[in-house]
C-alpha cells in the first residue's frame, strides 16, 4: 500500500518537476540574487557587501525617483483604461455583430499590429507625430491648428503608442470571455422586461468581468515594466522608472541601486496582483 502512494506520488511529481525546476533556475534564483545585491552598495567603482537598506531609503529621499514611480503609474492606468474602453466595444462587435464565418478573418485584422516588430512599431508612431509628421501636416492643410502640435516626444505620444499595442491584447482577451457566455443569460433578460442596455449592464458586463481585469492587469504589468516605447516616443523629458534603472546599469554601472529600484517596481506589480486577485474573489462571492 505505501508502495503504490510513493509511486502515486512521484507520477504527480514528475509532471511538476520541469516546471518547478525551470521557476526556481529563472525566477526564484535571479530574485533572490537581485534582492542580496539591492543590499549593497558600488562605492568607489567596486561593489561591496554593505548589507544596509540604504538603496531603499535613497528612493524616498529622492523626488526625482518618486517621480519616475508616480510617472510609470500614471501611465500605466492612463493606458489601462483608455485601452479598455477602445476594446471592449471592438471585441464586442466582433463577437455579436460580424457573422461567424468572418470572426476569425476581422480577429486576424485586429491583431496585425503584433505582427510587427515592437521598436519599428514605435518609430511609426514617432514619425506619424512629429512636427512634420501626417497627423500635424493634416490639421495644419485643414486650417484646425496654425501651429503644428509638440506630440512626439511626450507623455502623450507615449500612451498613444502603447494603447495601439494593448488594444489588440484586451480585444483578444475579452472576445474570448464574450464567446463562452450562453445567449440564453440575454434571453432570460429579455424575457424579465430588460431592454438591451439594462441587459448589457446587469447581465454581460459582471458575467465578463474577469476577463476584463486579467486583461487590465496584464496590461498594466507589461506596460510599467516597459523601457523601449517610453523610450523612443517619450523621448527624456519625462522619465519613467524603467528609464531610471537602465540609467543606473548604462551610465553609472550602479547594479545594487538598480537593484533596489526593480524590486520596488515589482512590488507596485505585486499590489495590482493583490487588488486585482482580491476584487475578482469579492465578485464571486
Amino acid at each position: 500500500m505505501n508502495h503504490t502512494r510513493l509511486e502515486t506520488r512521484w507520477q504527480r511529481w514528475r509532471f511538476v518537476l520541469p516546471a518547478l525546476l525551470w521557476t526556481v533556475a529563472f525566477f526564484v534564483v535571479p530574485f533572490v540574487f537581485m534582492v542580496v545585491m539591492s543590499l549593497w552598495h558600488r562605492i568607489g567603482g567596486k561593489i561591496v557587501a554593505t548589507w544596509n537598506l540604504d538603496n531603499y531609503s535613497n528612493f524616498f529621499a529622492k523626488p526625482h525617483l518618486i517621480k519616475a514611480l508616480l510617472n510609470s503609474i500614471e501611465i500605466s492606468l492612463s493606458v489601462t483604461v483608455i485601452s479598455l474602453l477602445l476594446a471592449y466595444p471592438l471585441a464586442w462587435i466582433i463577437a455579436e455583430r460580424v457573422p461567424v464565418r468572418w470572426q476569425r478573418t476581422a480577429l486576424i485584422l485586429a491583431v496585425l499590429p503584433f505582427w510587427t516588430s515592437y521598436v519599428v512599431r514605435s518609430y511609426a508612431w514617432l514619425l506619424v507625430l512629429a512636427k512634420q509628421g501626417i497627423v500635424n501636416t493634416f490639421l495644419l492643410d485643414t486650417g484646425i491648428i496654425v501651429e503644428p502640435l509638440a506630440i512626439a516626444s511626450s507623455r502623450y505620444a507615449t500612451v498613444i503608442g502603447f494603447v495601439h499595442f494593448f488594444v489588440m491584447l484586451l480585444t483578444l482577451t475579452i472576445y474570448a470571455n464574450l464567446k463562452q457566455l450562453s445567449p440564453n443569460y440575454a434571453r432570460a433578460a429579455a424575457d424579465l422586461g430588460a431592454g438591451p442596455w439594462r441587459t448589457f449592464w446587469h447581465v454581460i458586463l459582471p458575467l465578463t468581468l474577469p476577463g476584463i481585469m486579467v486583461g487590465a492587469f496584464l496590461t498594466f504589468v507589461l506596460c510599467i515594466g516597459d523601457y523601449i516605447t517610453p523610450k523612443i516616443l517619450g523621448g527624456s523629458n519625462e522619465l519613467v522608472l524603467p528609464q531610471v534603472i537602465m540609467l543606473q546599469i548604462g551610465r553609472r554601472a550602479d547594479f545594487p541601486n538598480a537593484a533596489a529600484l526593480s524590486i520596488l517596481l515589482m512590488m507596485v506589480v505585486t499590489l495590482a496582483y493583490v487588488v486585482c486577485a482580491r476584487w475578482l474573489k469579492m465578485e464571486r462571492t
